[in-house]
């Protein structure tokens, strides 16, 4: 049995990350950029003008108010993509746009609700003093050139989308999707739909780790429960082995007399890194690779598979995709939270803010067949090893469910 960091630590090292390909903007969300998106252009990419008003030199407006205008010669407009190609000179000003190109010899812009207006008459009543480039975007004030807007391992949302149409990408290269397959073992397995008999239990895990998988943004290729045979269990897995990147197991991998998932692993030619964590739950944890899989084999009780794969599975997929993204932090315990003397303690968790801080609070119901500890957790809470409680007001460590949020 080894600790939860060494286990950490063999994980990292074997995993590898996938090879990219391109995809349309349009189709991205979701993704995982695997290069920096870089400014093709600054940001703005000229001088434009932030009001609707005119461009004057600021020089010509020195002494205006509301009493006592000055008037200057209306000569041309400059709008969003169509720019006045005149150049102001003393006295002039030219009528321009939001987003408009600053015409040359033009320092400012003077809003229109300080001048007599926009009307056919060539003379303009200024009536207050600008500075030099007021109300001016400048060029390159936002993003210069070259700048990363973007770094390699985001995910891609909205915002994301918004800001490559902006700099003009129609494509991106994206992390391709893990190829995963999953599958459960036992005799007593059943699909929901069916009716018990005596013994039997519906096979929850594998639903689970089927949604799990595509949160991920992964790809299930594979899909089974098979019973507690090896031919079968064999048949299986040289598929698996040969099409997919990761392999995940619920069941089979712990000491009962038809527990065979590992042994069939180390059949088929898997290197085994490892097979017991000194953690709860989720002890009986096997960790293999082969030349192009990462294998992952989670113990059978629900809330151990749901728990070991946020902890040790997740953070893989989006790795291998490029994603750096971590989801833990700390948090402040309201109630006390059980420890175990040897092993890293695994709790679902509730997180809420109060008075600007992280609280949290673990679920009472701790055994790991307890699936029911998840409905109103939007965390895992954990521990290392050591004797009694925590106590309300330590620091723990809080992994939070992606897909939930903080109240």
């Amino acid at each position: 049995m080894i600790s939860v960091n060494d286990a950490q630590s063999i994980i990292q090292k074997n995993i590898f990350e996938l090879k990219s390909e391109s995809v349309d903007l349009s189709s991205s969300s979701g993704k995982i950029l695997s290069n920096n998106i870089k400014a093709k252009f600054p940001s703005p990419s000229f001088d434009n003008s932030a009001m609707d008003g005119f461009a004057v030199r600021s020089s010509d407006t020195f002494g205006a108010t509301r009493t006592s205008t000055v008037s200057l010669k209306n000569i041309d407009e400059s709008s969003a993509g169509s720019p006045s190609d005149l150049i102001l000179k003393k006295g002039e000003c030219i009528q321009c746009m939001t987003g408009a190109k600053i015409p040359k010899g033009a320092d400012a812009i003077i809003m229109v609700e300080d001048t007599s207006g926009f009307s056919n008459d060539k003379n303009v009543q200024i009536m207050i003093e600008v500075k030099r480039g007021q109300h001016i975007r400048k060029m390159g004030e936002e993003i210069n050139e070259g700048d990363i807007l973007i770094e390699k391992g985001t995910i891609i949302t909205t915002s994301e989308i918004g800001v490559c149409a902006s700099f003009g990408y129609s494509e991106l290269a994206v992390s391709k999707k893990p190829k995963v397959a999953i599958f459960a073992t036992g005799n007593e397995l059943i699909e929901p739909g069916k009716d018990l008999k005596e013994g039997e239990i519906y096979n929850s895990n594998l639903f689970l780790f089927a949604d799990l998988v595509k949160k991920a943004g992964s790809k299930i290729l594979m899909r089974n429960v098979i019973k507690d045979d090896k031919s079968s269990l064999k048949s299986f897995l040289l598929e698996a082995l040969e099409t997919c990147d990761v392999i995940i197991s619920s069941g089979g991998v712990s000491m009962g007399r038809y527990d065979y998932v590992r042994e069939v692993f180390i059949d088929l030619g898997v290197k085994e890194h490892f097979w017991k964590v000194a953690q709860k739950p989720g002890k009986p944890f096997f960790f293999g690779t082969n030349n192009q899989s990462l294998i992952f084999g989670l113990p059978g009780n629900p809330v151990s598979s749901y728990i070991g794969f946020m902890i040790w599975v997740w953070p893989v997929l989006k790795q291998l995709m490029g994603s750096l993204k971590d989801d833990s932090t700390k948090g402040i315990l309201s109630e006390p939270f059980p420890l175990e003397k040897f092993k890293q303690r695994y709790l679902f968790g509730q997180s809420w803010i109060e008075n600007g801080e992280l609280r949290c609070k673990a679920s009472t119901k701790i055994g790991s067949h307890m699936l029911s500890s998840a409905l109103e957790a939007n965390c895992i809470l954990s521990a290392t090893k050591g004797e009694g409680f925590l106590k309300p007001g330590d620091f723990i460590d809080v992994t939070m469910l992606p897909w939930k949020t903080i109240k």
